[in-house]
């Protein structure tokens, strides 16, 4: 029988990669996005649903899993890649973009797992795949909510490992680094916008350096390719570095003292 995944996340970027990876490996894909109706790219095939998905909505998360499951009778992987980056000051921050940014960044995420457990402790397996970010192990200056975000989600899914083991649910992490997306254009949301900040200068030189990381990034279908090796392994490896330079910069994360390593952080970003 097929095994159907199912991604949040799907209308650019990662989770579209991610969703024609599986059709090419011949799996049945329900493809979730705020708005299915603006969807022109991804290829009409019996193994394809689209399916309206707001993770801030808890309804439209409920609908779209009833959907897949209606469709194909099982969902095998869930990949929760959903979500966006609010970049800038901390300070400058609105109240408002702290809780959006949890909400779709954490508590979204949060809700899809807990609609999609009944449904893998029933058949007693399926796979939780949560893109994080190397962001969620070590951090850039003026990322401070998305990295509170992404460090929450390895968290959460290093524990979630734990409680679902004896049901044979895996849980499984996956951390890119810089990926040459519309992430960094379209999701994305400055606390700064509209407003005179005392960390413009500061906040518009990392700007630049952060740039340079990105333009000689990875690609969303080198990521996407990662993903499926996480989907049909049968370890308990937790977790999976994506993109270039992903795995190198979180060895080193790893070996190095904060202390230098931190230095090492802001002398490249703050330059």
């Amino acid at each position: 029988m097929k095994k159907t995944v199912f991604i949040t996340g799907s209308s650019a970027g990662i989770g579209k990669a991610t969703a024609v990876y599986f059709l090419k490996n011949g799996w049945n894909v329900v493809a979730s996005m705020r708005s299915p109706e603006n969807e022109t790219e991804l290829i009409n095939s019996d193994s394809l649903i689209i399916a309206r998905l707001d993770v801030c909505d808890s309804l439209s998360i409920k609908q779209s899993i009833e959907l897949g499951l209606a469709h194909f009778g099982r969902i095998d992987v869930l990949v929760n890649n959903a979500g966006y980056a609010l970049t800038g000051p901390f300070e400058d921050a609105s109240k408002e973009q702290i809780q959006r940014q949890f909400q779709t960044n954490v508590i979204g995420l949060f809700d899809v797992c807990r609609a999609i457990l009944p449904h893998f402790r029933t058949k007693r397996s399926g796979t939780i795949i949560n893109v994080a970010s190397v962001g969620g192990r070590l951090t850039f200056p003026f990322y401070s909510l998305y990295h509170s975000t992404k460090w929450a989600v390895e968290g959460f899914s290093e524990s979630l490992q734990h409680e679902l083991l004896s049901y044979n649910i895996k849980v499984k992490v996956i951390e890119p680094g810089p990926i040459k997306t519309e992430f960094y254009s379209r999701s994305m949301d400055f606390s700064t916008e509209g407003k005179s900040s005392v960390y413009e200068m500061n906040h518009q030189k990392a700007i630049k350096n952060m740039q340079s990381f990105v333009d000689q990034g990875g690609t969303p279908a080198q990521v996407a390719k990662v993903i499926y090796s996480a989907a049909i392994s049968n370890s308990n490896k937790l977790r999976y570095s994506a993109g270039t330079g992903a795995g190198l910069m979180l060895f080193f994360r790893k070996i190095m003292p904060d202390s230098f390593f931190n230095k090492i952080i802001n002398w490249i970003v703050m330059k």
